[in-house]
C-alpha cells in the first residue's frame, strides 16, 4: 500500500538567496521524512517587501517574509507564534546567536512571529579592478565617496524602498533614529541634512539607478564594467562568491560621515513563519527548526545560496572562505543597523514615503515641504 503524503507549500522571493536554499533544505527534508513534500513558490522582490502577508497566509503553510509585517500579524493572527511550536530552548538559542537585531525584529507584543533564516543590511561594495585602475582605494568617509561618484563610478539602488532605506540610514547616523516620536518621522535640521547629503551623491549616479533595487545594481557592477563602487545596498553574499557571476564584487563596512559616526544602515533581512490557516503545522515546525538550526545554517544553507540569520555562520571559517570574507567583513554593520518600525499600520508610511523621497532625489525640490508631506503621512492613522 503507497504511503499518504502530506504536502506543504511555501512563498519565498525569486532570487538565488532567497529560493534556492529554501528549495534544497525542502528536498532534503523530504529525504530525511518519507511522506512529506514541500514545494516552494516564488515572488519578486518587490511583491515580497510590499504584498500583505494576509493574502499569502491563505494559500500557503510557509511564508518567508519581511520582518515589519511583524505587528500585523501581532494584530491580525494570519500567522502563529512560533513559542508552542518549535520550543523555548530552540527560541533562546536564536536569541543568543542573532546578527544584530535580526531575531528580535520578528518579536513583537512579546511573541515570536519568524525564524530569521537570513540577515541583511546595507553594506559597501567594490569591483576592486576597477578601483585599481581609477587609482582609488575602497573609500572610507562620505568625502571619497562623493570623490569616486564625481567621476560616475558609483551606483546606488535608488527605487523608492531603497531611498527610504538610506534616508533612515543617514538620519540615524546624524544622531536620530526616524520614526520613534507621534509628531515627526525626524526633526526639520537633521531631516534637511539627510536629504541633502542623499541629494548631493544623486545628481552623480546614472539616472538608471533610480530604477535599480540592489540585485540590479549587483548585476550591473558585476556583468558590466560600468560601476566600481556602490556605497549602500543590502548585501548579497552570492556576488562575493567564486563563478556566480561575470564579475566578483568586494563587500566591506560602509563609510564615516564628518561626524566621525560609521553610517548606521537599516536592518533587512528574512524570517521563516508559519500560516495560522495551515493544516499541517506541526510538521511546518519541524521544517522550520531544520532551516534555523546551527549545523543547517553553517554548511548546507550558505551552499545552496543563502544568506544565514545564525550568527555563528557568520563567523564560521569555511563560509568565509568561499565569499571572500563577506560574513565577517559586514558583520558590524549588522551589529549596528537600525530596526525600523513594525507596528500594525506603519507598512502604509513604507509603502508611500519612499516615491516623494526618490523624486526630490532626482529632479531637486524644497526639502522642508517634502518633510512636511512625510509627517503627514507618518500621522495617518497607523491602524
Amino acid at each position: 500500500m503507497s504511503q499518504s503524503v502530506t504536502e506543504l507549500k511555501g512563498i519565498t522571493w525569486g532570487h538565488t538567496r532567497g529560493y534556492v536554499p529554501m528549495t534544497a533544505t525542502a528536498q532534503r527534508f523530504e529525504e530525511l521524512n518519507p511522506g512529506v513534500r514541500i514545494t516552494w513558490s516564488k515572488r519578486s522582490l518587490q511583491a515580497f517587501a510590499d504584498q500583505p502577508i494576509d493574502e499569502l497566509a491563505r494559500e500557503y503553510d510557509l511564508l518567508v517574509i519581511d520582518h515589519p509585517w511583524a505587528g500585523f500579524a501581532a494584530q491580525t493572527g494570519v500567522i502563529v507564534p512560533l513559542e508552542d511550536w518549535v520550543g523555548e530552548d530552540f527560541l533562546a538559542d536564536q536569541a543568543a546567536n542573532t546578527v544584530g537585531h535580526s531575531h528580535e525584529s520578528y518579536r513583537y507584543a512579546d511573541q515570536q512571529w519568524a525564524l530569521a533564516i537570513d540577515a541583511a543590511t546595507p553594506v559597501a561594495s567594490a569591483r576592486m579592478d576597477l578601483l585599481e585602475e581609477a587609482g582609488a582605494g575602497m573609500p572610507q568617509t562620505w568625502d571619497d565617496l562623493m570623490a569616486l561618484a564625481r567621476q560616475g563610478k558609483v551606483a546606488v539602488p535608488s527605487i523608492p524602498q531603497d531611498t527610504l532605506m538610506n534616508f533612515y540610514m543617514l538620519c540615524c547616523t546624524l544622531g536620530e533614529d526616524p520614526c520613534v516620536s507621534d509628531g515627526e518621522v525626524v526633526s526639520e535640521a537633521v531631516g534637511t541634512e539627510a536629504l541633502q547629503r542623499l541629494r548631493d551623491l544623486s545628481v552623480h549616479l546614472d539616472r538608471q539607478c533610480f530604477d535599480w533595487n540592489p540585485i540590479k545594481v549587483y548585476e550591473a557592477m558585476t556583468q558590466t564594467d560600468d560601476f566600481a563602487y556602490c556605497p549602500f545596498a543590502y548585501g548579497y553574499a552570492n556576488y562575493a562568491k567564486p563563478n556566480y557571476a561575470r564579475r566578483r564584487v568586494k563587500f566591506a563596512d560602509v563609510v564615516v560621515l564628518e561626524n566621525g559616526e560609521r553610517c548606521r544602515t537599516t536592518l533587512g533581512g528574512t524570517g521563516l513563519a508559519i500560516s495560522a490557516s495551515s493544516s499541517h503545522k506541526e510538521i511546518a515546525a519541524k521544517y522550520a527548526r531544520f532551516v534555523a538550526n546551527a549545523e543547517m545554517q553553517k554548511g548546507f544553507y550558505i551552499e545552496f545560496g543563502g544568506q544565514p540569520g545564525y550568527r555563528q555562520a557568520w563567523l564560521d571559517e569555511t563560509a568565509n572562505q568561499v565569499s571572500d570574507n563577506y560574513f565577517v567583513d559586514t558583520l558590524p554593520a549588522l551589529d549596528r543597523a537600525f530596526l525600523r518600525p513594525r507596528y500594525h499600520g506603519h507598512m502604509n508610511f513604507q509603502d508611500n514615503a519612499g516615491a516623494p523621497i526618490r523624486e526630490y532625489l532626482m529632479d531637486g525640490g524644497d526639502e522642508k515641504a517634502l518633510l512636511r508631506h512625510l509627517n503627514k503621512l507618518y500621522q495617518t492613522p497607523k491602524g
